[in-house]
């Protein structure tokens, strides 16, 4: 979905060289707002105090929202091995992106070279699909579940905890950390605009060695019943906002409040020059990151500044260098 107009204008307010303060906080939250789909705010956004990673103490954003219930989420699982893609997710694997179609998953012996591989019951080509709340929560763990290695681990957005809403606590100007900050598993990246999570890496290693597989969505997401509908990869589905200088569109903002824009500019060109964390400076916009591609499975490398707070309290205060354990995947 790409925007222009009024919240095109804003985008380049949110990013311009300059830090928003400078023309005043209620400058910074009008334009702030203006970038977030309605129907995912549940509060805010609003400034308060907050206390970033490396203890730096400055003025952030807070914004509260729902994540999951303002998208179309799905198709994951095929359930037999004659389903296609129009009914399947997608698979991320060495830069590459997959249908998880029924194909893929009857091929996984060959793909992974390993025999173990038995997604789908040879008989009837029946997959074997996590197919309520108990059997999805029980292979969505670092544990599985013995009872369901070898299936495909689905998990629907009404699984999603009952009133859950994920408070994000962001600096209205990025301030710079003394080296970079590994992406959190609580707030990964930052914060689409349509109020999904832009996540951390998927621990696919983890996933593949319970002989376990979890496809996203043709929007790179799934769910986690614990955090809601999150992404794992930027596509053509998050909304973009048109920026200036035909420059990629402007697709979220990082917990440390530099803005993420997507992988490629308007002519197609890749952006030159990124640092390890997926971030270079303009004249125009400043520093700034670029999403890496869907298959890679890092929306970007690395925060380079210090990182806000992410909560499912909307009233805990943000202190980020008190870091909370991180959710079950």
């Amino acid at each position: 979905m790409r925007i222009t107009g009024v919240l095109a204008a804003a985008a380049v307010a949110l990013t311009s060289a300059s830090p928003l303060a400078a023309h005043g906080n209620d400058d910074a939250l009008a334009a702030f707002a203006a970038l977030f789909e309605e129907s995912a705010i549940v509060s805010g956004p609003e400034l308060v105090d907050c206390r970033l990673s490396g203890g730096a103490v400055t003025v952030c954003y807070k914004i509260t929202v729902v994540p999951g219930e303002t998208v179309k989420a799905g198709p994951w699982c095929p359930r037999t091995i004659t389903d296609g893609p129009e009914v399947s997710g997608i698979w991320f694997d060495d830069g590459k992106v997959y249908n998880a179609d029924g194909a893929f998953v009857a091929n996984l012996p060959e793909f992974y070279g390993d025999p173990t591989w038995q997604l789908h019951d040879p008989a009837t080509g029946h997959v074997f699909v996590t197919d309520n709340q108990i059997a999805c929560e029980a292979a969505a763990r670092p544990d599985v579940d013995p009872a369901y290695r070898n299936h495909c681990v689905e998990c629907l957005t009404s699984y999603i905890d009952p009133g859950l809403t994920r408070t994000y606590i962001v600096p209205i100007a990025p301030v710079e950390a003394g080296e970079p900050q590994r992406l959190g598993e609580a707030g990964g990246a930052g914060l689409a605009f349509d109020g999904i999570m832009l996540g951390p890496p998927a621990p696919v290693e983890a996933i593949l060695g319970s002989h376990t597989l979890a496809p996203f969505d043709d929007c790179g997401g799934h769910v986690n019943p614990h955090v809601g509908y999150h992404y794992h990869a930027v596509t053509d589905c998050q909304i973009q906002i048109a920026a200036p200088n035909a420059h990629a569109p402007l697709i979220g903002i990082a917990l440390d409040g530099v803005s993420i824009y997507g992988q490629l500019n308007a002519d197609g060109s890749t952006p030159e020059r990124l640092d390890v964390c997926r971030g270079h400076t303009s004249e125009a916009l400043g520093y700034h990151y670029h999403v890496s591609g869907p298959g890679d499975n890092q929306i970007i490398g690395c925060h380079s500044h210090q990182i806000g707070c992410v909560s499912d309290d909307p009233d805990r205060p943000c202190d980020a260098t008190q870091r909370r354990p991180p959710p079950p995947r």
